[in-house]
């Protein structure tokens, strides 16, 4: 299983949005450091759902429920999606602010690369993340 983070501006598609549709094909993705993560995505990675703009902040928990697949409304089969299925908020979400200052996240991609829309985590980071997010 992998980790991951994906980023959502909340006002076009929200975490509780998500949660009320339980499942989304996760498009309109374009850099293509951002599909080559994609395409690495599979059935069962864990997620954990950003709120970019004003919030800046993990709010959620998901998964990947599909395997890559060519996006059906483009015409460019390098354009990838999967599906994402809600799980459940985060018992505390964990604003980028502080995950800025936690030594052990300074190489994660949302710090780093902060224009990024799918950010892939490792095990270590993953596991800060959720202490930070009161979920270990």
């Amino acid at each position: 299983m992998a980790y991951w983070i994906v980023k959502t501006e909340p006002t076009s598609y929200s975490f509780d949005r998500l949660l009320k549709d339980r499942q989304t094909t996760w498009d309109g993705v374009r850099n293509p450091q951002a599909l080559k993560y994609i395409a690495s995505m599979a059935p069962g990675d864990a997620v954990l759902i950003y709120h970019t703009g004003a919030e800046k902040r993990i709010v959620g928990l998901g998964e990947v429920v599909s395997k890559p697949v060519p996006d059906p409304k483009q015409h460019d089969p390098r354009v990838l999606v999967v599906d994402l299925r809600a799980q459940r908020p985060v018992k505390r979400p964990v604003l980028l602010a502080e995950i800025k200052k936690q030594p052990e996240l300074a190489s994660l991609k949302l710090v780093r690369q902060a224009r990024l829309s799918v950010i892939p985590v490792d095990a270590g980071q993953w596991k800060t993340l959720m202490r930070m997010a009161d979920e270990s």
